[in-house]
């Protein structure tokens, strides 16, 4: 592949593009006692404090990094990390034939590293902890029971060492049997779920193969029922710091709607968030921390539940659904679908929790049903794919593709930034390694990329569109559009030359007709006005014309390269929360979510929440991310 220059030199290295400050950066505890500090934190000085703060306590290599004098120390710049991942994903790639000569390499390397000095573009967490810690220092560490398959031999291989071949992937999914002890079991899952946590990344499974409580064992006894194991999974998250840091393990656990202990599933956290006001009003430490908090369960996990189009024919006619066991399929019990909706909407007023996740649509645009369906998603919902398979992401900044003096956002800067990311993300599942046999495999035969956005309320909220409004709606359209587009342009770019994914034979008409659906997602919706087709696509009197233009030129030229060539990657796009490396991008507001203050605070409330009689989301609490204290509690 070819790669042309456009924010950097020939002549110029890209780390002298940048002026720099050294910078202190503290963490202090309630009672103002200093439990971290670290002088000399060197980074661009257009960096703010807070995206200092992020890198030096969160990112920066604590051990291991050979200083000037000899001795092994930590990483104290900026330049060291930009500069480790870059060059590991450049070496990778170069080592199998990505690149057409070796300038392309170094024109690939240097935009990156301007890329994220600049804050226009940075991959999730993992790869910050993980990526080049081999390739740059020599870290090696004990095997940890990863697996990864070589690219040369296509065959299944187990991981030498811990570093060799990062864990740069932040969402994975993993399957879990109706089994106690063995493999693929209950017990192995969690110890699946370690192997991803400790590195950083987080971790989803549909538990619907569990059998209820009261299901008959083989051994003639009955079953303790899902819950009781879900419990022993929250714990086991909860004693686990993601990636070594002050990270919390991310996790999500799925249920489908028909499942005998759903109405429990439900309710969990509303149960227990009763027993933690009793347990402060008691007296307790009401911090999130604290005692009231670490006593209960379902703390350390976001919930789902699937809900099929089935059910909502039901809840239109006021008929019951049926819960049915694991085991042989029978009804177990009926329960109004209304009763069983309110209760839905009740909880997650009440906790944020459980989320709805809707199976009939989600596999409707499924690109390889012939793999199986998708069932589960990762902690934050974006990643949805096969069971047993995982996720890398990085996210651009889209405020700095936007012109505010000329009111006009970069295409082409853009449209360089998603091609340059996409590869990026492409790479890093050829190095990468993987908790499980199975997701080792399946992650070299689909090639699941995600590459997404922060900053789009900033971006609306600066050009003056409300945030909820046709005309932001068209923006966002757009823009996401143009991403997805060309992701699947340069996967299709990628697959003239290495290939497509393995398993792209056998999906290739189901993947060419959702292509073909984004593609027609993308024009002109009112030019189906009045016709038989439904206008689903962008309505081109609410979107500049520039970007609307941008946008199917995107899906036409990903079309056409897909039908000659295939792709390279099963999923190319996903839009993430982007709370930590957007704070590093120094973004006002994440992902696709609209900005809710002036004034943001990253803390945890809870225990104002408690005082003040308001209802308390689990999910902000669990996933510390910004948020409003007024009257209530704002997302």
């Amino acid at each position: 592949m070819q790669f042309r220059r456009r924010y950097t030199k020939d002549d110029v290295s890209v780390f002298d593009m940048f002026e720099y400050d050294y910078r202190t950066s503290v963490i202090r505890n309630p009672s103002g006692e200093v439990v971290f500090e670290m002088t000399n934190v060197e980074v661009p000085k257009q960096w703010s404090q807070i995206a200092t703060d992020i890198l030096a306590q969160k990112y920066f290599r604590k051990a291991g990094v050979p200083q000037p004098d000899g001795s092994l120390g930590r990483e104290t710049s900026a330049k060291q990390v930009a500069h480790r991942m870059a060059n590991c994903w450049k070496a990778w790639a170069e080592r199998y034939g990505y690149f057409a000569s070796a300038k392309d390499a170094q024109v690939f390397y240097d935009e990156l590293v301007y890329s994220i000095l600049n804050q226009m573009c940075v991959p999730n967490s993992p790869q910050w902890f993980n990526t080049g810690l081999h390739e740059s220092y020599g870290i090696t560490g004990k095997p940890q029971g990863h697996y990864y398959v070589d690219p040369v031999d296509g065959e299944l291989k187990k991981s030498g060492n811990a570093y060799e071949r990062p864990q740069p992937h932040a969402c994975f999914i993993l399957s879990v049997d109706d089994d106690l002890v063995n493999e693929g079991g209950i017990m192995d899952l969690w110890v699946r779920e370690a192997r991803i946590f400790k590195y950083g990344s987080g971790v989803g499974t549909n538990y619907s193969n569990l059998r209820g409580e009261g299901e008959k064992l083989s051994g003639g006894g009955t079953s303790s029922g899902l819950m009781s194991f879900l419990k022993i999974g929250d714990r086991a998250a909860g004693a686990i710091k993601s990636g070594g840091t002050t990270r919390r393990a991310a996790k999500m656990v799925c249920l489908d709607l028909d499942h005998p202990e759903i109405v429990n599933f439900i309710n969990w956290k509303v149960e227990e968030e009763k027993k933690v006001g009793a347990l402060i009003n008691a007296g307790y430490a009401s911090d999130y921390e604290g005692e009231a908090y670490r006593t209960v369960s379902g703390q350390n996990s976001n919930n789902s539940v699937r809900i099929p189009n089935s059910f909502f024919d039901k809840l239109k006619a006021g008929q019951d659904w049926e819960l049915t066991a694991r085991t042989d399929g029978r009804v177990m019990k009926k329960v109004p679908a209304r009763e069983l909706w309110n209760q839905i909407a009740y909880a997650a007023w009440r906790c944020a929790d459980p989320g709805t996740q809707y199976n009939t649509t989600i596999n409707e645009w499924h690109t390889c049903p012939e793999g199986g369906e998708i069932r589960a998603s990762n902690p934050c919902s974006e990643y949805m794919f096969l069971d047993n398979t995982a996720c890398n992401l990085a996210s651009a900044n889209l405020m700095k593709f936007y012109d505010a003096e000329k009111n006009v956002f970069d295409v082409e800067g853009y449209e360089y930034n998603c091609r340059l990311w996409t590869v990026v993300l492409e790479v890093s599942v050829l190095m990468a390694q993987f908790p499980s046999k199975e997701v080792a495999q399946l992650s070299y035969e689909y090639r699941t990329l995600g590459l997404g956005y922060a900053n789009l309320g900033t971006l609306l909220m600066v050009s003056g569109i409300p945030y909820d409004s046709e005309e932001a709606r068209g923006i966002a359209g757009a823009i996401t559009a143009i991403m997805t587009g060309i992701a699947y342009k340069t996967s299709a770019e990628m697959a003239k030359v290495l290939g497509a994914f393995p398993r792209y034979q056998e999906n290739k008409e189901h993947m060419l007709r959702v292509m073909r659906n984004h593609r027609l997602a993308a024009y002109d919706a009112d030019e189906y006005e009045g016709l038989s087709l439904k206008p689903i696509g962008l309505k081109a009197r609410y979107c500049p014309d520039y970007m609307l233009k941008a946008a199917c030129k995107a899906w036409d030229d990903a079309v056409e390269l897909g039908e000659k060539y295939g792709y390279r990657n099963a999923q190319a796009t996903v839009i993430a929360p982007t709370g930590t490396i957007g704070l590093v991008m120094d973004c006002d507001t994440t992902g696709v979510e609209p900005d809710f203050a002036l004034v943001k605070f990253k803390k945890t409330f809870r225990w104002w929440l408690f005082q003040n009689h308001q209802p308390v989301c689990s999910h902000c609490i669990e996933k510390p991310r910004l948020y409003r204290i007024t009257n209530g509690i704002d997302h």
